[in-house]
Order: structure tokens, then sequence, then C-alpha cells
């Protein structure tokens, strides 16, 4: 069973960095679109952290994991 996942990096007002992850999101996404709703998140103060608010964009990736059982029980 394949899974993915958008992970968003931020950093926050103590220059801690922090991830928000969307499963499974749309197949589409480009850089400029995540980018867009990084800033929104940003320009909101959507989130808050136990370091202060968000600060910062550092990056975004999608992550995609494969897990094959072998043995069923």
């Amino acid at each position: 069973m394949q899974t993915k996942r958008l992970e968003m990096i931020f950093q926050n007002s103590a220059g801690n960095r922090i991830t928000v992850s969307v499963l499974d999101p749309k197949d589409d996404l480009t850089a400029q679109s995540v980018e867009a709703a990084m800033g929104q998140i940003l320009a909101l103060n959507a989130i808050t952290t136990a370091g202060g608010d968000l600060t910062a964009i550092l990056g975004a990736r999608i992550v995609t994991r494969d897990v094959n059982d072998i043995l069923v029980v």
C-alpha cells in the first residue's frame, strides 16, 4: 500500500523547524501553489506553536511511503 503526504516546513519565532503534514495531497500540486498556501498560513497567522508564531517558509516536500505486508497474522 502506498501513502503520500505533503510536508510544509516552517520556522517559528524561537527558530525551531515546524512541519505541517497534509495526508493524500492532490497529484497536480505545483511548487507555486504550495508556496502560495504556505504564504497564506503565515499571513493569517493560522498556526501558533509552543515556540511562538510561524515566521518563515523553509521548504516543502511530498513524502511517498510504500508498505508491502509479507506476513499477516
